[in-house]
């Protein structure tokens, strides 16, 4: 079997460029029917908070969802 090719989006908090690029990603993967092809995801490098590298420490955006106006942008572009 094909391993599939694992996509990696990063930025800063995970709420607005990394996950825009992972959505027009799987967006352009879905229509080209290549899913089975890619292992797609995003993250952040934490931040925001003196101890979010260490064991118990956060980050300043741990949790929450993409930005809305991230989501609005590109829901008036046609990708969810």
């Amino acid at each position: 079997a094909n391993a599939k090719v694992g996509v990696l989006f990063v930025c800063l908090g995970n709420i607005c460029r990394s996950p825009t690029a992972e959505a027009v990603f799987r967006d352009i993967v879905k229509t080209r029917g290549l899913e089975a092809v890619f292992d797609i995801d995003s993250c952040g490098t934490g931040g925001g908070s003196s101890n979010w590298c260490h064991p118990g420490g956060f980050s300043y955006h741990e949790g929450e969802s993409s930005d809305t106006r991230m989501k609005a942008a590109a829901a008036e572009r046609g990708i969810a």
